[in-house]
């Protein structure tokens, strides 16, 4: 699908939607637990991102019973494991590095598929971990089926490719009866990911997990995954990102459905948005200095940032992320191309971006069939002069399939090509 957006302010409200990362981990969870649960939603189950629905299939085919209505989701544990179930994991990494584990610690054969892109990011450690444990793969990459059902121990894992490699091991330890743990070969970034893990598995009833000398264990209370009977998804601070950068170009966009509280690390956006503004004896100063942004916490946060960082005073340095070469597309190099294409000045380095203050005009934009180049693309247009065309945009049902919807709701002026 090719989009044209015309320049437009928008203005309104949006309900962050949500969360994609609590969704799957709650999902998980209310699969494994001794009782039903019923998650409750903040936006309506038409804005589920296709990820989750990945994750909810998946936990279909190992033999849970989930029932999706219009604002709720209603989970039937897994009671009976089904026989050889075939996982298919579409492009969500979530989906894939969170079931691995789960899905070996329960069955003693299963196939795991995806798409293209899935194929080609990183499990190695992981799937190391497993084999270390009792389990063989019929092949490096998807699709492969796993044979063997996957032993208790001590797992070592990295920890600073991807924090999912943790977070699919601490969903896993509390299926086995004997003390496992998860000890970490390199140092643990994106722990905000990992805390979002720890609190999903305190919501079923596993009162402890504590990182110790980069080794994690968890202390059972009860028996296993106890089901709390309801839960309240929150919103998606990653997604509400991008209408931040919106206020930040002088739109009005009042953003609904958040906690404040939140674990969830992308709230740094309202911190990082702050460098640009400076306020002295009451007035706001802009373009004192140069930034530099560090990211290692708080990756995904790169495409929205990179459209506030082009109408900013000053050149802004990001760095600390390496890893998202290694995402729906290569993100530095697809960031870099998105503001170069619309009349910006970007170039990537090894483990960031530079970008120099260059308003945006407009052009075509690749979305390299990544998500968040679509959102961050459709929110620059709201300042740029000419309009701005996107190839692929389709991509944005990964994390936000209403996403053009609500964009329509604020006044965005958008043609399908």
């Amino acid at each position: 699908m090719i989009l044209e957006i015309t320049p437009s302010p928008l203005c309104g409200e949006v309900n962050a939607i949500n969360s994609k990362s609590e969704l799957h981990r709650v999902l998980i969870c209310a699969a494994l637990a001794d009782a039903p649960c019923r998650l409750t939603l903040g936006n309506p189950t038409d804005s589920l991102s296709n990820d989750v629905k990945a994750t909810i299939d998946c936990l279909r085919a190992l033999g849970a019973s989930i029932d999706v209505d219009s604002s709720e989701i209603f989970v039937t544990p897994i009671k009976e494991v089904a026989d050889n179930p075939v996982l298919d994991c579409k492009e969500s990494g979530s989906t894939l590095r969170f079931l691995m584990p789960v899905a070996t610690a329960l069955c003693d054969k299963v196939t795991f598929k995806g798409n293209e892109r899935l194929t080609e990011r990183p499990i190695g450690s992981l799937k190391n971990a497993l084999e270390s444990h009792g389990v063989s793969f019929s092949s490096d990459t998807l699709p492969f089926t796993a044979t063997g059902r996957l032993h208790p121990g001590i797992f070592e894992v990295t920890g600073d490719l991807s924090s999912q490699y943790v977070s699919g091991l601490l969903l896993t330890l509390p299926i086995f009866e004997e003390k496992s743990s998860i000890k970490l070969t390199t140092p643990l970034l994106s722990h905000g990911y990992v805390e979002l893990t720890i609190k999903a598995l305190a919501d079923f009833g596993i009162a402890t997990v504590s990182p110790k000398e980069g080794i994690f264990s968890i202390v059972k209370k009860g028996d296993g995954f106890i089901s709390p009977d309801s839960l309240t998804i929150e919103g998606d601070w990653s997604n509400a990102a991008f209408f931040y950068v919106a206020n930040f170009l002088g739109n009005d966009v009042t953003i609904n459905n958040l906690r404040f509280n939140s674990l969830q690390r992308d709230k740094s956006i309202l911190d990082f948005l702050s460098l640009y503004t400076a306020e002295i004896d009451g007035e706001n100063i802009r373009g004192v200095k140069n930034y530099e942004i560090d990211l290692v916490n708080t990756p995904d946060l790169l495409p929205a940032l990179s459209v506030a960082a082009a109408f900013a005073d000053g050149m802004t340095t990001f760095t600390g992320a390496a890893r998202l070469r290694l995402k729906e597309s290569d993100r530095l190099t697809s960031v870099c191309a998105m503001i170069n294409s619309l009349g910006g000045r970007a170039e990537d380095t090894a483990d960031g971006i530079i970008i120099w203050p260059k308003a945006l005009t407009g052009g075509t934009v690749e979305s390299f069939g990544d998500h968040r180049i679509v959102m961050a693309a459709t929110i620059a247009s709201t300042r740029c002069t000419q309009p701005v065309i996107i190839n692929e945009a389709r991509a944005v049902d990964k994390s936000y399939p209403s996403f053009f919807r609500d964009i329509g709701n604020l006044g965005g002026k958008i043609s399908v090509i």
